[in-house]
C-alpha cells in the first residue's frame, strides 16, 4: 500500500514517541504564506538527482513558478512532472525574472554546485541541494559562508537520515538507553561496481551523515586504500563515473575517532558477488546491537546482547519501540518531504535544518580525510587544515 506524506502524517499523530525530531517538534510549516520555488536541473549533466524537481509539487503552499534546464527534451519532460508554471534553458534568466524564495539543485554532479548555490544565493533563495556538496572542501566551504552571511537555509540531500527512523533512534540511543554505552560504529557502502572509491564518495556520504548526526564530528582519521590488495599509489588516481573530482581505489579500510575514542569504520571492497544489501551502519553497545540497512527506506532494527555472539542473543531482532514503517512507491518523495518540511520550518524559525549545508560539507570531510590518512600513511586530525583535494595535490 503507497503511503503519502499527508497519510503518513495521520497515521502518525496518536504516536508521539515516533513523532519526536531531534531538532523540533514533528510537523509541517505554517502554511498560511505562499512560496514561490523554482528548481534547476540538467538532463545531460546529472538530472535531478533523486528526484529534486518534484520536491516542491505536493506542497499546498508552494508555487512552482520555473524550471531550468539546458536540455529541450529532458527540460518538457522534467516541467511536466514538477507542475512548473514556466521553463528556461538558462538558470540565470530564471532566477533573475522570477525571483524565487526557494530553489532545488538537482544535477547529481557535483562540478557546477558552487556556482548554481552561489547564484541563489545572490538573489537570497533558499534551497535543497543534492549531495555531494562539491568538489572539494575549498568549494565547500565557499558555499557554507555564501550562505551564512546571508543568513540562508540550505538542506543538503542526505533525505534518509531525516525520517522519523534515524530521528527516533538517536533519542533511544541517548535518552533511553536502548543498548547501553555505545562502544563502536560500523559501516560499509554498497560495493557495488563502484566499491571503494566511488561507494566512499556517493554511498558513503549516508553512511558519514548517520555517523555525524549520532556521535558527532569525528576528532581523527586513519585510513588504507588498495587497489585488488596492493596499496594504492597515485598512478591509481582516476574519474568516477560521473564528474564527482578524483578518486581512488577499490579497497577501502578507514577508522574514526569520535568523542570518548568510540571508533567508527568505513569499509568499502570490491568482491566477487558484490552484494549491495550490507549497504548501511551497525552500532555496538554493552547491551545490544542496532543495525540500520539502507534500502528504499531506512530499515533499523536492535537486539539484545552483551556478547555480540548471535548464539547467545537473548532476544530475536525487533523494530524500535514506538517506530512507525514507510512504504510507498515513490519513496525519494516521501523521504524529501521530510526534509522541506524541516527546511520550511528552519526558515519560519531561523534556525539551521536538520540536515544543513555545514553537515553536508562535515560529511565530504570526512571522504577527504579518507584520503589526506592515506597518503600520509597514519593518522591525520580532523577538521583538515589543507582544504584543497587531497588526490589532486598528491598527483
Amino acid at each position: 500500500m503507497s503511503t503519502s506524506r499527508r497519510d503518513f502524517l495521520s497515521t502518525t499523530a496518536t504516536l508521539p514517541l515516533a513523532m519526536a525530531w531531534s531538532h523540533h517538534a514533528f510537523g509541517v510549516a505554517d502554511q498560511t504564506r505562499r512560496w514561490k520555488a523554482c528548481i534547476i536541473g540538467d538532463s545531460k549533466e546529472g538530472g535531478y538527482g533523486h528526484d529534486f524537481h518534484r520536491v516542491w509539487k505536493n506542497r499546498a503552499d508552494v508555487d512552482v513558478v520555473g524550471l531550468a534546464d539546458p536540455d529541450a527534451e529532458g527540460r518538457a519532460q522534467a516541467a511536466q512532472d514538477a507542475g512548473a508554471a514556466r521553463t528556461y534553458a538558462d538558470y540565470r534568466v530564471m532566477l533573475k525574472q522570477e525571483k524565487p524564495d526557494l530553489v532545488s539543485i538537482g544535477p547529481r554532479w557535483t562540478v557546477r554546485h558552487k556556482e548554481y548555490l552561489l547564484a541563489c544565493t545572490e538573489i537570497g533563495a533558499h534551497g535543497y541541494l543534492e549531495k555531494p556538496i562539491a568538489v572539494d572542501l575549498v568549494e565547500a566551504d565557499a558555499m557554507v559562508a555564501a550562505v551564512e552571511a546571508k543568513n540562508l537555509k540550505w538542506a543538503i540531500g542526505h533525505q534518509k537520515r531525516m525520517c522519523p527512523g534515524p530521528l527516533l533512534l538517536k533519542k533511544l540511543l541517548f535518552k533511553k538507553g536502548l543498548i547501553g554505552d555505545i562502544l563502536e560504529l560500523r559501516g560499509r557502502g554498497k560495493e557495488d561496481n563502484r566499491a571503494g572509491g566511488e561507494d566512499l564518495i556517493v554511498l558513503g556520504t549516508h553512511i558519514f551523515d548517520l555517523m555525524l548526526f549520532l556521535m558527532g564530528r569525528p576528532q581523527w582519521c586513519v585510513a588504507t586504500i588498495s587497489v585488488d590488495g596492493r596499496l594504492a599509489g597515485k598512478e591509481d588516481i582516476r574519474q568516477p563515473s560521473e564528474p564527482l573530482g578524483p578518486i581512488l581505489g577499490n579497497q577501502i579500510q578507514a577508522t574514526f575517532g569520535f568523542e570518548n575514542a568510540i571508533p567508527g569504520y568505513f569499509t568499502s571492497r570490491k568482491n566477487k558477488e558484490g552484494y549491495p544489501g550490507r549497504w548501511g551502519l551497525d552500532i555496538y553497545g554493552t547491551r545490544g546491537i542496532v543495525t540500520i540497512r539502507i534500502g528504499r527506506y531506512p530499515e533499523i532494527a536492535w537486539t539484545r546482547t552483551r556478547t555480540w555472539a548471535p548464539k547467545d542473543h537473548a532476544m530475536p531482532w525487533e523494530a524500535l519501540p514506538g517506530s512507525v514503517p514507510l512504504a510507498g512507491d515513490q519513496p525519494n518523495d516521501l523521504m524529501n518531504a521530510f526534509v522541506i518540511d524541516d527546511l520550511l520550518l528552519a526558515i519560519q524559525q531561523d534556525r539551521e535544518p536538520g540536515v544543513n549545508l555545514a553537515s553536508g560539507r562535515d560529511c565530504y570531510e570526512m571522504i577527504q580525510a579518507v584520503y589526506a590518512a592515506h597518503i600520509r600513511g597514519g593518522r591525520i586530525d580532523l577538521p583538515l587544515v589543507e582544504r584543497r583535494h587531497p588526490l589532486a595535490i598528491w598527483k
